[in-house]
């Protein structure tokens, strides 16, 4: 059994929670048409719906919010940001966001036309969303492995490179605006991606000119995993290890809601001259301008320390264990993960955990669903509705070949106890597994649809 991580901070406030009964969680879902987005916070009892945004700041990133300058423009809050982001990332130029998914507005705004791909490991769902919107088709060329729950492959989140040239070279790289990478790879099952498959990834891009960009929200998580599992690595910081990675990349993005710790912001860094004044322009009509992108000066200057602190090797070892902690706990009970663990969040595997209810009846939304009937607990499926898609070209429906849930663990929020009671909860729900069903869409938008998706059980 992996030990429970001693955290490496004390507790100066907190929030209380409710675990309200069972009659009213049924009510609760039913209200919410069986989507836990739709649930109301105060209803839910421990909420692993997502780790962006819903972690705990510091006592150092309060205090400097306390000096934010809300000043329009050019606020010394940005050029603060700016010192760091110069020292992590160093990219050229760099514009704030409100969040990720702003800037991946604005970079397939400008780069992505219709019938255009953009490859990645795997794309993310606003991700995967906005090039959608913009007539693009997102293309995943993760590694076989990904696939397998139980391969225990240090890094399950590389790009298979040779999948990547074959693709290029059938769609022609006139036809891709920019390539990508997630570091760490979310949509299967939060996995990380070695330095030395990132530099293979950008040779390829390189080699056939096409721009090449990092997904960066979880990048401190990845390169933990790179100095703990990739050989040659031991000695380098964490901070080194991020200074390698963004080397290789033209540009990147980030949800700063992850790795930076803080409540909202994010950015989109370039290069290229001429790309970087065509997204000012893009984020001036959209976010605001180019020195506060939406965001008030107090949150560039949590992001600024948030980024650093995102980096501590100390709370990254308590961070990965505590997750390590959590997948131990869960195999032990039996309960089917994706394995081995990854950074932020565990993944159960709803496919083996209900091998009974098809595709088409949506696995992961059975199970997210009984878990929080059960025991108040919130996760989101990654699975057939997040991730079915009707093929372009022949209208067949393509369904992703992992049906998950994932239980995301917001930073500096959870303790031991907690983690030990969704066990217990999940223990009970395998008792009683062969009596859970399906469920049917009552009401779904064309993307993006199980943010609002409606749901009946079968």
């Amino acid at each position: 059994m992996k030990p429970y991580p001693v955290e490496p901070f004390r507790i100066k406030m907190v929030e209380p929670i409710r675990l309200i009964p069972p009659d009213e969680r049924q009510k609760a879902m039913q209200t919410a048409g069986y989507n836990l987005f739709n649930l109301r916070a105060e209803d839910v009892f421990i909420d692993l719906l997502t780790d962006s945004g819903t972690g705990t700041m510091s006592q150092d990133q309060w205090a400097a919010m306390m000096t934010g300058d809300e000043s329009y423009a050019g606020a010394r809050s940005y050029y603060r940001l700016a010192d760091v982001m110069q020292k992590i990332f160093g990219f050229e130029h760099f514009v704030p966001t409100h969040q990720g998914r702003a800037a991946e507005n604005i970079l397939t705004q400008l780069l992505v036309k219709p019938g255009m791909y953009v490859p990645s490991n795997m794309h993310f769902d606003t991700t995967d969303g906005n090039i959608r919107a913009r007539g693009g088709r997102p293309t995943n060329l993760v590694i076989d492995e990904a696939f397998d729950p139980t391969n225990p492959h240090p890094f399950k989140g590389n790009m298979d490179v040779q999948k990547l040239r074959t693709f290029i070279e059938q769609v022609g790289p006139q036809n891709i605006p920019f390539g990508s990478i997630t570091i760490t790879n979310n949509a299967g099952g939060g996995q990380p991606v070695s330095l030395e498959n990132i530099r293979q990834v950008a040779e390829v891009y390189h080699h056939y000119g096409i721009p090449f960009f990092i997904d960066a929200c979880r990048f401190a998580e990845n390169a933990y995993f790179i100095k703990q599992r990739e050989p040659g690595c031991a000695h380098l910081s964490t901070l080194e290890i991020a200074r390698q990675i963004f080397a290789l990349a033209d540009g990147a993005w980030m949800s700063a809601k992850k790795d930076a710790l803080v409540n909202i912001g994010g950015f989109l860094a370039v290069r290229d001259d001429d790309l970087f004044q065509r997204i000012c322009n893009e984020l001036i009509l959209r976010e605001g301008f180019v020195t506060y992108g939406g965001l008030a000066g107090r949150d560039l200057d949590a992001m600024a320390v948030g980024l650093m602190e995102g980096l501590d090797e100390e709370y990254l070892a308590y961070r990965i264990g505590q997750t390590a902690y959590f997948a131990d706990q869960l195999k032990s009970a039996g309960i089917p993960i994706i394995e081995p663990a990854g950074g932020h969040a565990i993944y159960l595997d709803a496919g083996r955990f209900l091998p009974h209810i098809p595709h088409a009846e949506y696995p992961g939304q059975a199970l997210a669903a009984a878990l929080y009937l059960e025991g108040g607990i919130r996760g989101v499926e990654i699975g057939s509705v997040m991730f079915a898609y009707p093929d372009p070209d022949s209208g067949e429906m393509i369904y992703p070949k992992l049906e998950l849930v994932r239980l995301a663990i917001p930073r500096r929020t959870y303790t031991r106890s907690h983690f030990d009671y969704i066990v217990e909860v999940l223990k009970s729900l395998t008792d009683q597994r062969e009596t859970l069903r399906g469920y049917r869409i009552t009401y779904a938008p064309p993307l993006l649809r199980h943010f609002t998706a409606r749901f009946e059980p079968l």
